[in-house]
């Protein structure tokens, strides 16, 4: 049985294939091309909703581009097993941030999953008041974001790397409309990420 195609082309209506633009936020633009294609997008399309529309590989897209029609999706949530749309304490996270999900760099993920493990096996109640008196947030460059530890802070999860080997550029954009609260989510990167 062929698999099904969860690629399709933007449609010929101008709402819904207006271009990437890119914000100019990378400081290395040409170290930050997309290189995630078509079939490494693929692996993921059991991690949302059926109908979500994924906008074809285009080699020329940075990090940093941003459209009213498509969001950019970083590949790490999903390859350590997050699922969109994402838990109810992680979301929480971008809301109270405002950070676009490309914007937190690995690291961030890992720690957000392991607390959401926390939360669900061990019936701990952890909100943003306690991930706050835990962590700082600080820019990695290029609006690019991290957790740093507080001192004297008990921490749920132990040394977890800064990011993994070429994570800058795999991402891929997924069309606002196909996906719950698309629309409502930032348009362009938050250049002063706090929490």
């Amino acid at each position: 049985m062929a698999k099904m195609n969860i690629h399709s082309s933007p449609s010929k209506n101008p709402e819904h294939s207006s271009p990437l633009k890119r914000q100019g936020l990378t400081k290395n633009p040409s170290m930050e091309l997309c290189r995630f294609t078509d079939p490494e997008v693929d692996q993921f399309r059991s991690c949302f909703p059926d109908g979500t529309i994924f906008r074809p590989f285009d080699s020329s897209t940075k990090s940093d581009s941003v459209s009213n029609v498509w969001i950019t999706f970083h590949a790490s949530p999903f390859q350590i097993g997050f699922t969109y749309p994402f838990p109810i304490f992680t979301q929480g996270f971008f809301t109270l941030t405002s950070l676009c999900y490309i914007q937190a760099m690995s690291m961030v993920w890992r720690v957000l999953y392991t607390l959401e493990h926390i939360i669900e096996q061990e019936g701990i109640d952890i909100g943003m008041p306690e991930l706050i008196q835990l962590y700082n947030l600080v820019s990695h460059g290029s609006y690019r974001y991290l957790f740093k530890s507080k001192p004297q802070k008990p921490l749920p999860t132990l040394k977890t790397t800064k990011n993994d080997t070429n994570w800058r550029n795999q991402f891929f954009f997924v069309r606002r409309d196909s996906i719950p609260n698309g629309s409502q989510l930032p348009k362009k990167w938050n250049t002063d990420g706090r929490i």
